[in-house]
């Protein structure tokens, strides 16, 4: 049935594609007509970051960015949601068109540059929803806050998220705001997650209950980067690492339609760059940070080589894309097969 909704919705304009489809998703989770799209959620609880996840495939964030989805995409079987990147001002992002589907590789192109409603907007969003399973929440910065004001932005996130987030998520790896990747590294970076700890370590004992912190990074990055990563990572005892987010890398598309477009490519292409970053982070961490594996998972064998890899947990975005809710189930049942108790 998803087949043939893909193939009508793929005639449309991408972005246009995605909100039709949102809506229509949320219509029908209203009228009780998802079972009609997914099998039911796999069980297959495991606990990660201190929170127990009920199977280990998430929806990545950007899917739904201002967290208007959730009841609806929590009903296809996921095991955890991640709402965002929001920003803590309302933004539109880059001009449209912005979002590109390259067919060929089942793979997209997006340069949206944090189109949000803001955080408020988000915070009402899910204090609507009637969700009770494991939401991560993704903050990012305003564009126009300069680089070295970063900081203030994402203490304000944390502070507005801390009580609704089941996990935080810093997205310091998104292509599409200039000079954010540069957080990445360095004194730079671990002023920022100085800054974090201590903020995360406030809310922890104004609120009595401790919400864990992960960082989500690029995948573009040499050995030596993520050797540094992830030391620094160790030192200010992170939570969590989320490997990775789009990528600027073409070569695998090269000539296709819509691959020269500006933005960072997700999908199909990515599978074996994201899982070579988790292996390498994993090892390098010593095991000691728990990862959640994003990037190009278009079938359960590549969701499980993700875990293979070292994650602990899965996330889906362009895969669910293209293959539509059987891809989360299939790849929880898979995990489940492989690595469950």
């Amino acid at each position: 049935m998803y087949s043939l909704l893909r193939s009508i919705l793929f005639q449309l304009d991408a972005e246009r594609s995605h909100h039709l489809s949102l809506n229509s998703l949320k219509l029908a989770q209203k009228l009780s007509l998802t079972g009609l799209l997914a099998k039911p959620a796999v069980d297959d609880p495991v606990e990660v970051m201190g929170i127990k996840f009920p199977n280990r495939v998430g929806l990545a964030a950007g899917l739904d960015k201002n967290g208007e989805y959730v009841d609806a995409l929590s009903s296809l079987g996921f095991g955890f949601v991640e709402v965002g990147t929001v920003t803590p001002r309302p933004q539109p992002g880059n001009p449209k068109p912005r979002l590109f589907r390259i067919k060929e590789a089942e793979a997209i192109v997006n340069r949206m540059g944090f189109n949000n409603d803001g955080v408020e907007q988000l915070l009402e969003n899910v204090n609507g929803a009637s969700y009770d399973g494991v939401l991560g929440i993704n903050i990012g910065k305003n564009f126009d806050t300069p680089v070295e004001s970063a900081v203030d932005d994402y203490l304000i996130g944390m502070e507005k998220i801390y009580q609704k987030a089941d996990y935080m998520v810093v997205n310091i790896s998104s292509p599409n705001t200039p000079g954010l990747r540069d957080l990445q590294f360095g004194e730079t970076l671990k002023a920022l997650l100085g800054s974090l700890k201590e903020k995360q370590h406030q809310l922890h004992k104004e609120y009595g209950v401790y919400k864990p912190l992960a960082i989500k990074i690029a995948p573009d990055l040499s050995s030596d980067n993520i050797q540094e990563l992830a030391e620094t990572f160790t030192q200010f005892e992170m939570d969590g690492v989320i490997a990775t987010n789009t990528t600027f890398d073409r070569s695998q598309v090269k000539g296709m339609d819509n691959a020269d477009e500006q933005g960072g490519l997700s999908g199909k292409p990515l599978a074996t760059q994201s899982t070579k970053v988790i292996q390498r982070l994993v090892e390098a961490m010593n095991h000691k940070i728990p990862v959640i594996g994003v990037g190009g998972i278009h079938n359960a064998e590549t969701a499980v080589e993700k875990i293979e890899a070292g994650a602990s947990l899965v996330q889906v975005y362009s895969g669910f894309i293209y293959e539509g809710p059987e891809l989360v189930h299939s790849a929880a049942t898979a995990i489940q097969e492989r690595f469950g108790r």
